[in-house]
């Protein structure tokens, strides 16, 4: 018994080796931690059960058959984040370069078979390059193995990517298909084809770093919803993101115990607003001192900065924030905003987060870049998004609420529960100026004239009781007692149900 016993060990320690010292020891020579140490840090302490260990390649091409590892370069298993059910996949780059072989992905997708049976959301580690050539097509189908379970998961548990080195060609897919993807700047990147083949291809010189880093994808592209330092950063905040999460589609979000009253007055917010219509001011003040102990978990926070989308609570229970923010391009909306919100919306739609909207957008961006680029389209998917959302929503006005961005922004006529703005707040069809200028024209050249129409357009327009006569402002509130209404309509909205026709699938404008 002994001797078995010691085999075991053995065996253990042989896979827990991974690619040897040398390998290890050149994965922190890049500020890197290794496979398992990331599962390490993202799990609570001694809560790893491990899967597969033992597992190794089959293939036998080129030279493969005396170059077996246990683990195949993929470590795989459950455990818990703050005494919850996930499940991790870590590639391990000292292995192979963590190239995907078809026992490799057969691994992951066990693991996300016990997902999705389980309830429990899925966090991958990447940090590979590429498909394992000496395989051929086996590792090519193993992707596709790994594709459609992402696709089957989606929306029933939560999907979690971190890019943590190399991620490329077959690679970048799955993380594409996940909820969301962190990335470690200077050591991660992510591209479909790397520098070489672009070099070939098109001529282009370009590094890696510039091609798909994390600061490319978290401001410019808006495939990463977060860059972070180093790697127990990002372990960090993938923990601190669980905590937001209902293990599965069929639960709600996990209440926490609050320090903070839900029945709290703001005086502070009575003067957020400047005097100066054209003045802007800090959308994210707002949230914080709205939400729970001013904890706000920004999702893409250096992506289309011109609206405010991340996770918060309201009197221990998580909602999602949507909110334009007026220090950026006025809080207007376009192509990328709409696609960032819309795509935040349906997240939160789908796993049962209630979503908090605050509103001061002017209107859609203007302009032929936008119209080129379709605006239409990308603007319909935020519209779409908020029509088609079930979760309560509640919607603040708190200053302007112009034309159609009016209606995207969850209003009463996408179904938007409880619907309030501020004294401050002016819903109309365009500013006071633009509209005055086109209604009358015939005054274009008499200054006073165009003044006093604009005057009797802003007294008419230039507020919130029109649309509050007619039913589409529930009420208007004191700034200061935001937090106390949100927290109020909340608790009221436990038991909503809302009923749609029957179809398939719905057809988002993609």
């Amino acid at each position: 018994m002994n001797s078995i016993i010691q085999e075991l060990e053995r065996r253990r320690e042989s896979a827990r080796a991974g690619g040897g010292d040398v390998r290890m020891a050149a994965q922190h020579a890049k500020g890197k931690l290794t496979a398992r140490e990331r599962v390490a840090v993202l799990l609570d302490e001694g809560s790893f059960e491990e899967t597969d260990m033992f597992v190794e390649h089959r293939a036998t091409d080129f030279g493969m058959a005396d170059q077996r590892i246990p683990g195949d370069g993929v470590v795989t298993g459950w455990g818990r984040i703050n005494g919850r059910l996930v499940y991790v996949f870590s590639k391990d780059f000292t292995v192979f370069g963590g190239s995907l072989s078809g026992a490799h992905a057969a691994k992951i997708v066990k693991l996300q078979h016990m997902a999705l049976q389980n309830g429990a959301p899925i966090i991958g580690i990447f940090d590979a390059g590429g498909a394992r050539i000496q395989e051929g097509v086996e590792s090519l189908a193993g992707y596709a193995d790994i594709f459609l379970q992402n696709v089957r998961a989606s929306g029933v548990v939560p999907q979690i990517s971190v890019i943590m080195g190399p991620c490329a060609g077959g690679d970048v897919y799955s993380p594409a298909m996940t909820d969301f993807i962190f990335m470690v700047r200077d050591t991660s990147y992510m591209f479909v084809t790397g520098p070489d083949v672009v070099k070939t291809v098109t001529n282009e010189v370009v590094t890696s770093e510039d091609l798909g880093g994390a600061r490319v994808h978290a401001s410019k592209s808006g495939v990463a919803d977060g860059a972070f330092d180093e790697d127990i950063e990002a372990l960090f905040q993938v923990r601190r993101l669980i905590d937001f999460m209902p293990l599965s589609n069929r639960e709600q979000p996990p209440v926490r115990k609050s320090f903070d009253t839900a029945v709290r007055d703001e005086s502070s917010l009575d003067s957020l607003i400047p005097a100066n219509p054209n003045q802007p001011y800090d959308m994210k003040e707002l949230i914080l001192k709205v939400v729970d102990e001013a904890d706000f978990f920004e999702i893409r926070s250096d992506f289309a900065r011109n609206i405010i989308t991340g996770f918060a609570r309201i009197d221990g229970a998580p909602v999602g924030v949507v909110a334009n923010q007026p220090q950026v391009l006025a809080g207007v909306l376009d192509i990328d905003s709409s696609r960032k919100a819309a795509r935040f919306v349906r997240y939160c739609d789908a796993f049962n987060i209630p979503i908090i909207t605050f509103v001061d957008v002017p209107g859609f961006m203007p302009g032929t870049k936008q119209e080129y680029g379709g605006l239409i389209t990308h603007g319909a998917k935020l519209l779409f998004a908020y029509a088609q959302a079930t979760v309560p929503k509640i919607t603040v006005i708190t200053r302007k609420a112009y034309g159609g961005a009016y209606d995207v922004m969850s209003s009463k006529h996408l179904r938007g529960d409880v619907n309030y703005a501020w004294p401050t707040a002016e819903i109309a069809v365009m500013g006071a100026k633009g509209a005055v200028e086109i209604i009358f024209r015939k005054d274009a050249g008499d200054p006073e004239k165009l003044a006093a129409r604009e005057a009797e357009y802003k007294a008419r327009f230039a507020n919130p009781f029109v649309a509050a006569q007619r039913g589409y402002i529930d009420d208007v509130i004191m700034p200061h007692g935001t937090r106390r209404r949100i927290a109020s309509a909340l608790s009221t909205l436990h038991n909503k149900q809302v009923s749609d026709p029957w179809r398939k699938h719905d057809n988002i404008p993609l």
